[in-house]
Formats: structure tokens, C-alpha cells, sequence
């Protein structure tokens, strides 16, 4: 291919070189008719294609063709089933396929900074390790099909407020183990046809002129092989953007980008060798995409919903199952309120908004699902597209819920609550349906509650409920979902891939988002999401990784393959799960690391494996996690790279990050140990730490004049002399040490531990 690659760049003029790096409107690239190259179509649609209609608006925001619509990605990632995720995006793909679209625009995987973010409903976790497994396994299952997915937005999209002009000030340790982590391993095991990068700057410059984020790291640290296109309308400078990295810029400038770039290489300002490189990347990805095209591609609608029932059950999250109340018993009197019963809010607004090839409604499929042994009453408890409290909704109601054995009410966020574009300013629910818990409460004790939001919601209200279901955006098969398992039809399996706190102010980044002006500083660093929770001792309303079944499991015989290791060197983790309870159901085994004892600022724990199986009652089966040296590693600024620190960590194996069931110790040895060089103010402390130097700190303690009051208290004065720089040897040491002799010795000491 790459000759023929060459081959058309050579038959190419400057203007076509540059046409062919800027769309030819809102969702297509531009083609070249008299060198055969196509013009491809992109869409929209992360958890379903949003492939516009020709008579849509040029915004592209209505007529859509009918697709699946999957449950966003914070169900999906709450599934942490990679399988599951990678058969919908051969879903998607196929769907593509149809449609005739060549690059499906997603996943997106960047970190959940806060509950706050409008747009968190289409990214998938808090936790940037099972961000990038979720995101690899969608691009694997999406391009399995000869269709393109686009990794987004890259990098540092966390919140939607002044989403075009912020500046994300993240430091550089934080912004590699978390934010670009959340990409990296998608990046590396998947290979994505493409990169979209984000709308906002990162520490001052804008992502699509960022060379250190386009090329220094992704292309040449991770190899990263296909194209970067501009979310649309980030491009701030065509050139620098070029010149960064950015090859695609979207939509359609009506060709002023194409003449800057023309004009740039005429003057000199811009190599014709870096955009030659740039058409070379998009005539790879185009003839690519015509090798892959399938013709006469169908997909049959009904096996995808019957996919997106089986995503939505095991996205769905039961939160709170007290006395037994689930499931449901299909016998007596049930009352279903809440307009989202037979209204349901199914996936998020914005650029993601799917026209469903059909729509569950949770009320007919539960009267479907529990047969005519079961009476279902209803009543609409609220109006959604009301902020008033409607009193006759709520009198209404309360005689329902009276009427009833127990009540499910179905509420959530409505549609205006959380978007793309801006970001929610509380987490509460709407006061109407808060309003609704309250007289249903003072009449009915049998409470559960069905959420539908697509991100974390504050639960005041808690106390009045016997069970809660987190049922996420679950998209057009919510309803049959809903049904199967509120009444046991299959178990709830889905875990939380975020923190609830118990209220806002909880949150990490609570006195820093969004920032001021075009500025957010992110000042809480690497603890985002559980790490925070943990290392501040804060009791989380649901912790991250929590979720409850109808069954039961039991965690046994922890075992590590070695009990030591070097860096270089991997380790195989295994534990047994057996299934205790009476009903069939899927455990997510966790497993995190920490360093017992490390000298630098490290969370105590983290993510670094999962997986999810299947058991029938009485059924055991042995899980195996490999961890590696990136298991063990912190992102060290001084060397540009990952270290690990010798010594002991702990491998703890659990249920969630605060139901850890076995644990087990590892010794892990670094084999690049750091350059270490002494100077003038080193402290006589980091001396005594360092095992080459130590032997001659401790003559040092002469020098200060300190052994007849060593004697008296010589706690307190050891502690003094730990930070106490060798230059202060030369004042208090009255004319026995001087800058001569500090010369001498710290030749003496850098051969030390130089080993010469």
C-alpha cells in the first residue's frame, strides 16, 4: 500500500495536499475525483450511529437514521465486561457497515474529574485503568468490522464549562498516571484508524497545537500509527495544528484552513515534507477504508436489541436490597410511578443522541415479564417536562402506592439536567421527584427505586427506600432490562465504575471546578475519584467498584505465582470464587496494588485488573491476573518514565475498593535504580537513608558537636540532624569542617554511590 500511497501524493497538487487535511463539510472528508480517492463519511454516536439524513441541518443535531441505541458508556463501563463491550462495538460496526460510514467517532475515555461534568454520561470511569480496557475493547470490537472508531477527546475534556478556551493546569506526574492514562492503553493494545483531539489547552497550549501531546507522546512514546482529526471546530491555528500533529481539521472551513496551509509552505513557514507526512496518513486511512468496505451490508435490528437488553442487564448497578425486597415476587398488587416508566430517559443529549431502531418502555415489559399472577397499577407521579411540584401527580400517586404490596418508582435526571455543552451545578434530583419519594413514603414502606442519570446523584432521601437500582442511560432496551432484572430474571451484576459521594462538597475537585475564568487548576493531583476517597478516610455514599446481587460469593485460596520479583518480571495472581447463594450470577473480581512503604506521594490503592465470570449456585472457578512493572509503577518526572520502588506491596483481592476479601504481599526489586548526586544542601538525613552513604553520615554527628547532648535526648536531636544540609557543618562545626573539606567529601560521597 505504501507505494501506491506515494505514488498519488506524487500526482497531487499543493492545494489538493492541502484540501485533502480539512473535511468537505460537516461529516466528510474530501475526495479527490481525478485520482480516485473518495470522499468518507464520519459520524457521531460512541454507543449508537448518528449518521445524519441528507436533509439535516448543517449543525447535524436532528434526523438521524434509526440504529441501536446501546447504554452510554457509564452503564457500559459498570458492566466491566471487556467481551460484552467489544460485541457491541461489532454492533456499532456492522451498523456502519450499512450506512456506509467509515470512522464511528468514540469511545471516549477521559477521566471523570467530577460528578459535575455534563458530559459524563459518555465517558466510562473515574479510574483511568478500566477507562482504557473499556475503551480498547470497544475500538477492537468496532474496527473488527472494517470500520474506524476516534479515540476522544484528547486530551484533559473534563468538564463542558468554557470548553473551548480552558486551560486544563495539570501537573506533569498527574497528567501521566491519570488523564493520559486513560488513553494510553487504548491507544497501545487497539490501535484506533484515529485520535480526536479535545477543545481545550493543556498547561497553556491548545490540544490541537500540542506537538508534546500529538507526536512527543502519542505517536512516538505510545505508536500510535493512524491520524488525528480536530473535534469540531478546535482547530485554533491551522498551521501550528499541522505542525503539532493534527492532520484532519473538521468540519468543513470553507477553505480558509486549506489556503493558510498553501500560503505557509509558499512562504517557507511550513515544510512540504510535514504535510506531505500528514496526506500520507489520510490517504493510508482512505484506501484502507475502501479495502474494508463490505458491499450490500445489512444488520438485523432485532439481534442488536436483543444485544443492547443483555448490556443493559449487566450495566445496571443495584445499589440497596434491604429485607429481600428484590426480587420482586410475580404475585400481588405492584404500583409502577414515575412518568420515565412509560417516558424513559434512555441516553444523554447532545452530539451522541441516537434515533432508536425501537423503544422499551419499562411498564409494558414488566407486565410482559411477570405474567397475569401480578397486578400492576400506575401512576405518573411527576411531569418531566415540569419544574413544578404538581399536587394532584403527587395525591394521585400516594392513593396508588396505598393500593399496592410495594412501590417502584422510576425517576431520575431529566433531559436538561445533564448534557453536552454545559455542566450540572448540584446532584440533586429534581425537586418534584424528591417531592414524590415523600408522599409515597408516608403511605407505602416497600419502596425501590429505579434511577435513570448518567451520573452520580446526592440520596438525602436514602433511609426512605428499601431498593435502589442504578439503572445508568440504558438505552432503547432499558424497559426489558428493567423488567428482567426486577424480577429475577437474571441477577444484577453491574458495578459502579464511579464514586457517589454522599454530597458534593465530598468530591475532590469540589473547591477547584471549573475553575476561574479560562483557567482550571487541578490542584487535587492524582487523587481523583476513590483514591481521594481512600487516602482522606471519607465514607463515600456508594464506593467505586461496589454493587450488590442476589447472590452470594466466596473469595478463597489467594495465591502469587513468586513471592518476589524484579521489575523486569511478571507475577500471576490467582484466586477462587465460589458462588454461596441460590441464584446464578456474575461476581466482578477486583484486584488492587499499593506500596507499603514508598517516598513518594502514591494513593493506597489502585485498579490494576478485573474480570467478571459467570457461577451457578455451588459452582467455584480460579480467576488469573498477571501484573507487570506498570503494576508497580509511578510516573518519576525527574527521569521521564515509569519507576518502581524496591520494596513490599500489597496485592489485595475484593468485591469493590472497600470490600477487599483476601490480601497477599509481594517483594519487587527495581533494576534501574535512580541517579543520585549530593550537593551542599543535601541533608545529613538523606545520607543516612542512602545505604552507600550512611556509614560516613554518621561521622557528621562529630562535626555538629552534638555527642554530649546525644546522650541527654538523642531522639530529639537525630531528628534535628536529618534536615540539616552539610553546608551547615561549616558554622556549627567552629572551624573543624570547612568549605574545603564539604568539597572533598562530596567527591567522596558521589563516588559512593556512583560504585566507583
Amino acid at each position: 500500500m505504501k507505494n501506491k500511497v506515494q505514488d498519488l501524493i506524487s500526482q497531487m497538487t499543493l492545494e489538493e495536499k492541502a484540501g485533502l487535511c480539512s473535511g468537505l463539510d460537516f461529516w466528510h472528508t474530501k475526495g479527490i475525483e481525478r485520482l480516485g480517492i473518495p470522499a468518507l463519511m464520519v459520524t457521531d454516536g460512541p454507543h449508537g450511529l448518528r449518521k445524519q439524513k441528507e436533509s439535516a441541518d448543517h449543525l447535524g443535531l436532528h434526523n438521524s437514521v434509526p440504529a441501536t441505541c446501546f447504554p452510554s458508556a457509564a452503564g457500559m463501563a459498570s458492566s466491566w465486561n471487556r467481551e460484552l463491550i467489544g460485541q457491541v462495538g461489532e454492533a456499532l460496526g456492522a451498523e456502519c457497515q450499512a450506512e456506509n460510514v467509515a470512522v464511528l467517532l468514540g469511545p471516549g475515555t477521559n477521566i471523570k474529574r467530577s460528578p459535575l461534568n455534563g458530559r459524563n454520561f459518555e465517558y466510562f470511569s473515574e479510574d483511568p485503568y478500566l477507562s482504557s480496557e473499556m475503551g480498547a475493547n470497544h475500538i477492537r470490537g468496532v474496527q473488527s468490522q472494517g470500520v474506524g472508531t476516534s479515540l476522544k477527546h484528547f486530551a484533559a475534556n473534563n468538564q463542558e464549562h468554557r470548553r473551548m478556551s480552558t486551560d486544563a493546569v495539570i501537573d506533569e506526574r498527574t497528567l501521566r498516571e491519570i488523564y493520559l492514562a486513560s488513553f494510553e492503553g487504548a491507544v497501545k493494545n487497539s490501535q484506533p484508524w484515529s485520535v480526536m483531539c479535545s477543545y481545550n489547552r493543556v498547561n497553556g497550549e491548545y490540544a490541537s497545537e500540542s506537538e508534546y501531546l500529538l507526536t512527543r507522546i502519542l505517536r512516538d512514546e505510545w505508536g500510535f500509527e493512524g491520524f488525528v482529526v480536530s473535534d469540531w471546530g478546535a482547530v485554533n491555528e491551522r498551521v501550528k495544528a499541522l505542525q503539532a500533529g493534527l492532520e484532519l481539521e473538521m468540519p468543513s472551513s470553507a477553505g480558509i484552513g486549506d489556503a493558510k496551509i498553501v500560503a505557509a509552505v509558499k512562504s517557507g513557514e511550513l515544510a512540504i515534507e510535514t504535510l506531505d507526512l500528514a496526506v500520507e496518513r489520510m490517504i493510508t486511512f482512505i484506501l484502507k477504508t475502501v479495502d474494508n468496505q463490505k458491499e450490500n451490508a445489512v444488520f438485523n435490528a432485532d439481534d442488536h436489541h436483543r444485544l443492547a437488553r443483555e448490556v443493559a442487564r449487566e450495566s445496571m448497578v443495584l445499589l440497596r436490597n434491604e429485607e429481600g425486597i428484590l426480587p420482586l415476587s410475580k404475585e400481588g398488587t405492584i404500583a409502577i410511578i414515575g412518568e420515565f416508566a412509560k417516558n424513559p430517559r434512555y441516553q444523554g443529549g447532545g452530539s451522541s443522541h441516537v434515533n432508536p431502531t425501537k423503544l422499551d418502555d419499562a411498564f409494558t415489559e414488566m407486565k410482559a415479564v411477570a405474567g397475569a399472577t401480578v397486578e400492576l397499577l400506575y401512576a405518573q407521579g411527576y411531569e418531566l417536562d415540569s419544574k413544578n411540584i404538581n399536587g394532584e401527580l403527587l395525591q394521585e400517586a400516594r392513593t396508588t402506592a396505598a393500593k399496592a404490596d410495594k412501590a417502584v418508582l422510576f425517576l431520575g435526571l431529566p433531559d436538561s439536567y445533564e448534557s453536552e455543552g454545559y455542566d450540572r451545578t448540584h446532584l440533586s434530583l429534581p425537586e418534584s421527584h424528591i417531592a414524590l419519594i415523600e408522599a409515597v413514603a408516608e403511605v407505602q414502606s416497600n419502596i425501590v427505586i429505579v434511577l435513570s442519570n448518567g451520573s452520580p446523584i446526592e440520596m438525602p432521601w436514602l433511609h426512605k427506600t428499601k431498593g435502589i437500582l442504578e439503572a445508568y442511560l440504558g438505552g432503547q432496551a432499558f424497559g426489558g432490562a428493567i423488567a428482567d432484572l426486577l424480577f429475577g430474571e437474571v441477577s444484577p451484576s453491574g458495578k459502579l465504575a464511579e464514586t457517589f459521594p454522599v454530597k458534593l462538597s465530598d468530591n475532590p475537585s469540589f473547591l477547584n471546578f471549573p475553575g476561574e475564568g479560562d483557567k482550571v487548576e487541578y490542584r487535587e493531583g492524582l487523587f481523583v475519584g476513590y483514591r481521594y476517597y481512600d487516602k482522606k478516610e471519607i465514607e463515600p455514599l456508594f464506593p467505586f467498584g461496589f454493587g450488590l446481587s442476589y447472590t452470594d460469593f466466596k473469595y478463597s485460596d489467594l495465591k502469587l505465582s513468586r513471592s518476589s520479583i524484579k521489575d523486569t518480571e511478571t507475577v500471576q495472581v490467582s484466586v477462587t470464587v465460589t458462588n454461596t447463594g441460590n441464584y446464578p450470577g456474575k461476581e466482578i473480581v477486583q484486584l488492587y496494588v499499593s506500596d507499603v512503604e514508598s517516598s513518594m506521594i502514591r494513593p493506597l490503592q489502585e485498579l490494576k485488573g478485573f474480570t467478571k465470570l459467570e457461577l451457578q449456585p455451588g459452582e467455584q472457578k480460579e480467576v488469573t491476573f498477571e501484573l507487570n512493572k506498570r503494576s508497580f509503577a509511578y510516573y518519576n518526572v525527574n527521569i521521564g518514565d515509569w519507576h518502581v520502588e524496591s520494596g513490599n506491596f500489597m496485592i489485595d483481592v475484593g468485591s469493590s475498593s472497600r470490600d477487599i476479601r483476601l490480601s497477599a504481599t509481594i517483594d519487587v526489586e527495581s533494576t534501574t535504580p535512580l541517579a543520585v548526586h549530593f550537593h551542599r544542601n543535601t541533608t545529613v538525613g538523606d545520607l543516612l537513608e542512602n545505604p552507600h552513604t550512611a556509614v560516613k553520615a554518621k561521622k557528621y554527628i562529630s562535626i555538629f558537636g552534638f555527642e554530649e547532648a546525644m546522650g541527654d535526648n538523642p531522639e530529639m536531636f537525630m531528628a534535628m540532624m536529618k534536615y540539616m544540609p552539610l553546608r551547615a557543618m561549616i558554622s556549627f562545626g567552629q572551624g573543624k569542617y570547612t568549605e574545603e573539606d564539604l568539597a572533598a567529601d562530596l567527591l567522596e560521597l558521589n563516588a559512593l554511590v556512583a560504585g566507583e
